[in-house]
């Protein structure tokens, strides 16, 4: 397996993770949390995300054979994951900007927001797997 492809896996996994426990959290609330309350819970999340990916990719890392940049191949396989992520976080986007700021509270719009982030990225990183173990050049 590519290191590039190792990476993608650590990143997906993390994400998945932390925010798949965040918004768990935050659904089982009862009312919609205050914007305080988001924050510590995010303040939580968000270093522990950074924690799982520097181990990750530390474990990871090919210290004997020093990793390579990454080639045309990788370069593309990313693009093509941004490509298509971008177009998910464009609709959440509008959502969260223009649909959502005249029917919903606050700290709803802040969590869409946000899983709109998530998803997009998990997209983004689904793709560039995908991509890998399909042989895709580009």
């Amino acid at each position: 397996m590519a290191y590039r492809e190792k990476l993608a896996w650590v990143h997906f996994t993390a994400m998945a993770l932390v925010y798949s426990v965040y918004f768990t959290l935050v659904a089982i609330r009862p009312p919609v949390p205050r914007l305080i309350d988001m924050l510590w819970l995010f303040g939580i999340a968000a270093p522990v995300h950074a924690l799982l990916v520097g181990i990750g990719t530390f474990a990871i890392y090919p210290w004997k054979t020093r990793s390579a940049p990454p080639d045309e191949r990788d370069r593309a396989i990313a693009r093509h994951g941004r490509s298509v992520a971008y177009f998910v976080l464009i609709a959440g986007t509008i959502l969260v900007g223009v649909i959502m700021p005249f029917s919903e509270a606050p700290g709803k719009i802040v969590n869409t927001a946000l899983l709109a982030i998530v998803t997009a990225e998990l997209i983004c990183q689904s793709v560039i797997l995908l991509d890998y173990r399909r042989g895709w050049h580009g």
